[in-house]
Order: C-alpha cells, then sequence, then structure tokens
C-alpha cells in the first residue's frame, strides 16, 4: 500500500499537522524577539498573501528564517480571531462563530502549509530544528481552541440549534462536525481532565516529531555500503552507476551505495545474486531503530500509552475504540473482523507459494529454505518460470515521462476532460519539482499541480499527496496539490525505466491529487480530501487499475527507444502476473495493519511495552507470524501509525480497496472509460469531499452499498463473482 501523506486544513479551529490529534498547553508560547525583529518581518513573504496564481508559494521569495516569525505572528493573529469570537457578546450564529472560525488563521495556515511539506519532501538541519521548537506551540495553541468553553458553548448551541436555522444541508455537516471535534478534542472534560490532555498532548506533539525525525535520521544512516561491482551482480548498468553516483555523493569514493526505503522489503532484494548482501539489506532494513542514537522504540512504547491515556480521559476503552469511532469502520471489532475473516485464504496462499519458492531455492542448488531477504529474489525467479517475464524487459516499456504524461494525464483526459499544461514559470522548491496548471473540459482553469517524484535525501519515504493551497467556495481559493514519490531517478542523460508498480504508483497519487482538485465545496474544514481514513484512499485506489486498461496502456507502454507498443505477449504476462504473490503482499500489509491496531487496542492501565516482544506476540495471536513474511512495517518504523495520521487507521487501504474495486467493476460494467462514468464519478464522490457522509456520496455514485466480491477477484483470490 502507498504511504499517503494527506494535509489537514491548518486553518479554521484546528492548527494542527496531518498526523495530530488535537493538541496544546494554556498559554500560547511566543517568542517575541523573533517577531519584532523588523528586518525579518518586513519583508516575510508570509505576512501577506502570495501573488502567484491561486496563491501558490512563491518558494523563490523565503528563506529558512522566514518560519518561526511567520509561525509566531500567525498564531497571534490567529488566536485573537479565536478569541474575538468567542468572547463575541451577540447570541451565537452560524455566520458569526462557524463562517468565522472558517475564516480565521488565514497566515497561520498559509505558512504552515508550506513549512510541513517541506519537511517531508526537501527536509534540512534547520528545518528540522525549526519542526521541533513548533511541535509544543502549536499542540499549545490548538488546545487553547478546542479547550476553550466560551467557545466550545457557541458551537454547541449552533449544533443543539441546527435543524431550527434553516441551513442547508452542507452547513447542517459542518456544524456537526465542528461539534464533534470538539468533543473529541475535550472541551467536556473538567478543568482538571483537560490540564492533564493538555499535558499529554504536549508530549505527544514531542514524541512523533521526535519519532519521524529519527527515522528519517536512521534510514540516511543505513544505507549499505558496498565495496565492488561484483557484489552488485543482478543490478543493471544504471543502477550500478547510480550506486556509484550516490557512494560519491556520501564520501565513499570507488564503492557503491544501496539506500534502504521506509519498508521492511527492499526493492533491489528481486535482482541482487550475492545472498550475502541481500541479507546485509534486509537487516539494515529490519532492524533500524532498535539501538543507539536514533532508537525509536521508547518512543513507540510511550506513544501507545500516551494515546491509551488519551483515550481513556475521554471516555473510551482504547485509542481505536477512540479513533474508529469517526471513521466508517466504527469499532475495532469490526476491523478485527474484517482482517480476520481472510487470515487463513492469506495464509494458505502464502504458504503456496513459499513451497515454490522453496522448491526454486532447490533447483537453483541452494541448500537452505527461504529467509525474508530471499523471497523476491526467489519469488522473481518463480515469476519468470510460471510467466516467462523478465522485470527488466517490462521496465524498458515504462518509462517514467510517458507513464505519467500519455499514461496518467491521458486517463484524467479522457475520463473527466481535464489536461495538465507545464508551467515553467512558477517557482519550485527543487529543481527535479515540476509545475502544471490543470484546466478542466470547459477550458476554464481548475487548480496547480506540482510533480515531485524522485528519491533525494531529505525527502522522507514513501509516497503521498498534499496541498499548498486547499479549495474553498467560502474563501473564494482554488486547489495548489503537489504529488510526491521516491522514484530512483536514472543517471543524467538516461532515461528513467520505472516498474510497473511504480507505474501504478503514479496513477494511485493522482486519484488523491484530483480529490483534491475537483473539490467544490463552501466550507475549507470540508473541502477535498477532508474525509475518514478509511475512505480517503478509495479514491486513488480507484484511479490504479486504470494502469492496465487497453486503451491507456495502448497509450503509454511503449518502448523507451523504438517507440514500440509493448508486445501483446508480453502484456499478457505483466497482466496474468499481477495475481502472482499476491498471499505474501497481502499477509505482509495485514500483518502491519493488524499490528498496528493491536497496539492501539492497549488500555491505559497496560505498562510500557517491549517493543520486540510485542510485536511478535500480536503477530502470533492472528496467526500470521510466518518468519520469512515479517510485516510490511516494523513498529520502530512504522510512520503511519507512530509519526503519522494513521494511528489505529493502517486497515483503512483494504477498507478503501473494497469501495475501489467495486467502484471500478461498476464502471467497467457501464462502458468503461467514458466522460459520462467519470462525471458521475467526479459528482458524487471526488467534488464533495465531506460535505456529506462518506457512504451516503458512494452510494449515490453507485446506487448500492460496495461489496467485496471485486476486491477478492481484484487480488486474485476469485476468479468469478458467484
Amino acid at each position: 500500500m502507498r504511504k499517503t501523506l494527506l494535509a489537514t486544513a491548518m486553518g479554521a479551529i484546528f492548527a494542527l499537522s496531518a498526523c495530530s490529534d488535537n493538541t496544546a498547553p494554556t498559554q500560547v508560547a511566543s517568542t517575541p524577539s523573533a517577531v519584532e525583529n523588523t528586518e525579518v518581518t518586513s519583508s516575510n513573504p508570509f505576512f501577506q498573501q502570495s501573488s502567484l496564481q491561486y496563491q501558490a508559494p512563491d518558494f523563490s521569495a523565503f528563506n529558512d528564517d522566514h518560519f518561526l516569525p511567520a509561525f509566531e505572528e500567525g498564531m497571534k493573529q490567529h488566536m485573537a480571531e479565536v478569541e474575538a469570537i468567542a468572547n463575541n457578546p451577540a447570541e451565537p450564529t452560524f455566520d458569526n462563530t462557524l463562517v468565522a472560525l472558517e475564516k480565521s488563521g488565514e497566515m497561520l495556515n498559509r505558512v504552515s502549509r508550506v513549512f510541513y511539506n517541506l519537511t517531508g519532501t526537501d527536509s534540512n538541519e534547520q528545518r528540522r530544528k525549526i519542526q521541533s521548537e513548533l511541535a509544543p506551540k502549536m499542540a499549545a495553541h490548538s488546545d487553547n481552541i478546542s479547550l476553550n468553553p466560551a467557545l466550545f458553548a457557541r458551537v454547541k448551541a449552533i449544533y443543539n440549534n441546527r435543524n431550527e436555522l434553516k441551513l442547508d444541508p452542507e452547513s447542517v455537516r459542518l456544524a456537526e462536525v465542528y461539534y464533534d471535534r470538539f468533543v473529541r478534542a475535550g472541551a467536556e472534560l473538567t478543568e482538571d481532565q483537560k490540564t492533564a490532555i493538555r499535558a499529554l498532548n504536549e508530549e505527544h506533539s514531542n514524541l512523533t516529531t521526535k519519532f519521524s525525525q529519527n527515522l528519517l535520521a536512521e534510514t540516511k544512516n543505513i544505507a549499505v555500503v558496498v565495496d565492488s561491482k561484483e557484489q552488485l551482480a543482478g543490478l543493471t548498468d544504471a543502477q550500478i552507476t547510480a550506486a556509484a553516483a550516490a557512494a560519491k555523493a556520501a564520501g565513499h569514493e570507488d564503492k557503491y551505495l544501496l539506500s534502504i526505503t521506509n519498508t521492511t522489503r527492499q526493492p533491489v532484494l528481486s535482482q541482487l545474486d550475492n545472498r550475502e548482501l541481500r541479507k546485509r539489506v534486509w537487516e539494515a532494513s529490519a532492524y533500524r531503530g532498535q539501538s543507539g542514537e536514533f532508537d525509536t522504540t521508547p518512543i513507540v512504547s510511550r506513544l501507545a500509552q500516551l494515546r491509551a491515556t488519551r483515550a481513556k480521559l475521554l471516555g473510551y476503552a482504547n485509542w481505536a475504540s477512540y479513533g474508529l469511532e469517526a471513521q466508517m469502520a466504527k469499532t475495532p471489532e469490526a476491523v478485527f473482523d474484517m482482517l480476520g475473516s481472510m487470515v487463513p485464504a492469506v495464509v494458505e496462499n502464502t504458504k503456496k507459494e513459499l513451497a515454490d519458492i522453496n522448491a526454486m531455492i532447490k533447483q537453483q542448488g541452494g541448500d537452505f529454505d527461504a529467509q525474508p531477504w530471499d523471497w523476491e529474489y526467489y519469488a522473481e525467479l518463480v515469476r519468470q518460470a510460471k510467466y516467462d517475464l523478465d522485470e527488466n524487459e517490462v521496465k524498458q516499456y515504462f518509462e517514467f515521462n510517458r507513464v505519467l504524461e500519455d499514461g496518467v494525464f491521458y486517463t484524467l483526459n479522457r475520463f473527466y476532460g481535464i489536461r495538465f499544461e507545464p508551467r515553467p514559470d512558477l517557482p519550485v522548491y527543487h529543481p527535479d519539482v515540476k509545475a502544471y496548471e490543470v484546466f478542466d473540459a470547459d477550458g476554464s482553469s481548475l487548480a496547480i499541480f506540482y510533480a515531485d517524484y524522485f528519491a533525494r535525501e531529505g525527502k522522507r519515504g514513501g509516497a503521498w499527496m498534499s496541498s499548498f493551497v486547499g479549495q474553498s467556495n467560502l474563501l473564494g481559493t482554488k486547489p495548489v496539490v503537489v504529488n510526491v514519490m521516491n522514484i530512483p531517478k536514472a543517471p543524467e542523460g538516461s532515461p528513467t525505466l520505472i516498474s510497473y508498480d511504480h507505474t501504478t504508483t503514479i496513477f494511485h497519487e493522482l486519484g488523491h491529487g484530483i480529490h483534491g482538485m475537483f473539490s467544490d465545496v463552501k466550507y475549507p474544514t470540508l473541502a477535498g480530501t477532508s474525509v475518514s481514513r478509511d475512505f480517503v484512499e478509495f479514491p486513488s485506489t480507484f484511479e490504479e487499475d486504470w494502469a492496465q486498461h487497453p486503451e491507456v496502456l495502448g497509450n503509454y507502454a511503449k518502448h523507451y527507444e523504438t517507440g514500440e507498443p509493448i508486445p501483446k505477449e508480453l502484456l499478457d504476462k505483466v497482466l496474468r502476473s499481477r495475481s502472482f504473490n499476491q498471499g505474501y503482499d497481502t499477509l505482509e500489509y495485514m500483518s502491519a495493519a493488524l499490528l498496528d491496531m493491536e497496539w492501539h487496542s492497549l488500555s491505559a492501565d497496560e505498562p510500557l511495552q517491549d517493543v520486540v516482544a510485542f510485536e511478535a506476540a500480536a503477530l502470533k495471536k492472528h496467526g500470521v507470524d510466518l518468519p520469512a513474511v515479517p510485516p510490511r512495517y516494523k513498529s520502530p518504523f512504522f510512520s503511519h501509525s507512530m509519526g503519522g495520521g494513521y494511528s489505529a487507521g493502517y486497515y483503512a487501504y483494504m477498507w478503501s480497496e473494497i469501495l475501489a474495486a467495486d467502484a471500478f467493476a461498476y464502471v467497467q460494467s457501464r462502458g468503461g472509460l467514458t466522460r459520462e462514468n467519470g462525471d458521475n464519478y467526479r459528482k458524487n464522490i471526488l467534488e464533495v469531499g465531506n460535505s456529506r457522509p462518506t457512504m451516503e456520496s458512494y452510494k449515490a455514485f453507485r446506487g448500492q452499498e460496495p461489496t467485496t466480491d471485486a476486491l477478492l477477484i481484484r487480488r486474485g483470490l476469485k476468479t468469478k463473482v458467484d
């Protein structure tokens, strides 16, 4: 599954980062000296709206010294606006309370979106220091809003009278969302409980920041240095050249550097012939964060305890119960039932795959059973034997620019009528980033889109979508969206050839992108991707399947040198092979999802856990403890769960895939890649954001609730609908 960061709106009532759970202290911490430095503030670009189209950030206008003063002044202005709303002597109305809150925090929102996006995509030492300094201040700021009794009284009054106020449906939805957020943040707690929750929130904010920074530093430190080219047998010449360049840049002359991505499995493990090197690479990945300067295990155990304690204060049995109440799943039991019902079939499939791999090891003369560092290497040999498929041959038909422009952009044009035009005049934050303007079917300008697809130092692992500016009809703002990935970039002068997996991920992330760009709602709190976690991955997963649609494939899957389309025989092998290794892929994902749920099912009365022991026990409990198939993310580097916004929510990818598979099958039954289908999907799913309950949106599009049939077929676990 793809790691997707969905930037939460920083304005309105909760000024939070994407991983936040509404945190902050009694007084807003401030640094007057920083704000009062007129030399910094007089020219600070964040003190006014960007003059660029749609307020896109002018990356050429600011430097890192601008961030802290802008945050300080932004929090100051926002708090003054909130206090004015809370202490307004007039009776609370929808306009003087909720609309006023939606309009508040403009400057803080502006600097937050830029800063937190850059800490993920282009981090440096100064930005990491600023991030650490901001964590308790932003937590304080949020709590000063969400725990303000006068403000909550006004929100509650509107909520209680929402049916008598003759509000339109979107305004009713906003009143409900605000009320729920305040209550879930602790607005109805006693003063002593509020004091306790403030302290928990501040510590939580500090620890999630530290977790993310430790992980970024550790991932850089554990890159594997290789002494000789001979050890890299199995890699392509381009990969070896890139490894040599990476080593030289890191100060390792005449050596080779294999970077580690943020999952347990590593892409190069399917290619390296040298078993000892495969083991080194896998161990560097799997055992990171368990010792030394950047040990994250104490952070993991304390975060789980903090979340459980916070949930108890709010009246919940555990953090999972608290978190899932606001999701489509509603309860931890529903998630455990969904995943548990699939475990037997998935484990059985995986064991069959393991038998095939062990047979291949013996066939190749090996005298050992498959270990985690062997799986992908021998699975590739099994794949080649079963499907006569060479991954390096396949990559020659998936050149990056052609995949993006003739694949994804083409699909979005055919389905929705939109087009992407390069905007080289817009400043970008790194030379690898490319800016586009997106135009609607009627020729009108819709959004600005930034494409940031290549791996580099300072960028965290994974793939995600975020926004620099959110859509809102109330504020008159149009979307400014970014997609981020970590594709290894080919050496200068060579084409970047990518795997089919990377291909589908580009489709996936632009599914998130258009969810933000097509948003057409009034209130920023309800706009775009501001939906429940177990719905937000649905639009992105839906887009993935277009990658193998015959018309789409015919347009982009062409040889990078000759332009010849991928031969039908080779394409058929690629598509047939998509169901290969699905036991492994599904099991490593489910193991991580179950692990996430177990961490967040702990009660507040449980002691701090030994991370390694807890993880082993959790996997054994659910029968997913196959030694050769570790979880996709182990706890010390499980950034979705511990550092990001998916705590007790990693299951959401599977939940969303049910919706996506059902929706894609429905579209195919009605003619496939047509504007009629695209307009229906856009109108009922992508444009409405969180302006109505998500299942209502799905039924408006589909006519009924989804079934799991299409998911089982999609994963190769079922061949036809019974």
